[in-house]
This record gives C-alpha cells, structure tokens and sequence, in this order.
C-alpha cells in the first residue's frame, strides 16, 4: 500500500464543526473523497506518493509554509489516526501565506539540481525509485496541481487539514 498525500478544505464553519467533532471531519473527508463531482474535487485534493520529495524539495527551496504536513495539531483525543496519524491543520492565514508565496517557487524549478542519489540518502519515499535512479522532475506535476488548490483556498478564506494515508 502506498502512502499519499492528502487534504480537506474547510471553511471556518466547518473547521469550527471540525475542531469539535473529529468524527464528524473524518466522515466529511471519506464523503468528499468517495464523490465523483467538480463540487467534491475542489474540496479535496492529494499528491499521491509526491508528498515527501515535495516537502523535501519545498524545504530546499525555503517555502515559507508546511503545505505537506500542516503546521498545528488539532485539538482532538489522542487516537485521532486518519492513516499515518492524526490530520494537522494549516489555518486559512498560513495558507494564505503559502499562496502568496508559490510565484517565487515554480514547479519547472523544484527540482533543479537535485539528484536521485540525493532523494535516495535523505531516505525520501518512495526511496526505491530514486535507488534506481528516477529523476524527481515528475513531482513538479504534483506541486503544479497543488498550487491552485492553495490558491483557491486561500481566495475563500479555507482552512486546509493536511494528513498521510
């Protein structure tokens, strides 16, 4: 099985809902990712297995904002797992911030100068293909569907809960 990237978008309303129900957010994201329709699609999203060499790559680059692994914990019971842990938040400020930020970080750039070799001894998963040498400008894909994704949430005012699954 393979680990992926995910997010949820919520308005204040919802993560306010959120905050207080964890079940509730868990049930909400299983719905939004379980419809097949334009309104579902741009409340979810996910970067399949791009999510570590995009945060490798984006911390290289100095991204101001942890758009992979979110930057606050949610106040929820401890068991709270939706995977590989509990979701984490980026509150609407900090992704207004990271879309403020992606002009100065173009997916054609990410993974300039960086190496397979070097993927491979940073342990950054999936770390079998950077062994067999695959060169990681396929993540830039990932990072260029991302970005409107931050910027739509950012233009409404969202929230975004950020989990590996």
């Amino acid at each position: 099985m393979s680990m992926i990237g995910q997010y949820l978008r919520l308005s204040p309303a919802e993560l306010e809902r959120a905050t207080r129900d964890p079940d509730w957010a868990a049930e909400h994201a299983d719905d939004l990712y379980d419809r097949d329709d334009a309104a579902a699609a741009g409340r979810v999203h996910d970067t399949g297995k791009a999510w570590h060499a995009l945060d490798f790559l984006l911390a290289r680059r100095g991204f101001p904002v942890d758009v992979v692994f979110g930057e606050a914990d949610m106040p929820w019971p401890a068991g709270s797992d939706w995977g590989y842990g509990p979701p984490r938040l980026l509150t609407a400020d900090r992704v207004r911030a990271a879309a403020d930020a992606l002009e100065a970080h173009a997916p054609d750039a990410l993974a300039e100068g960086v190496t397979p070799a070097e993927l491979a001894a940073a342990n950054v998963y999936p770390q079998g293909i950077w062994e067999r040498g695959e060169e990681p400008d396929w993540v830039a894909s990932s990072w260029a569907s991302l970005r409107p994704y931050l910027r739509a949430a950012a233009r409404e005012g969202d929230a975004l809960l950020v989990w590996i699954s």
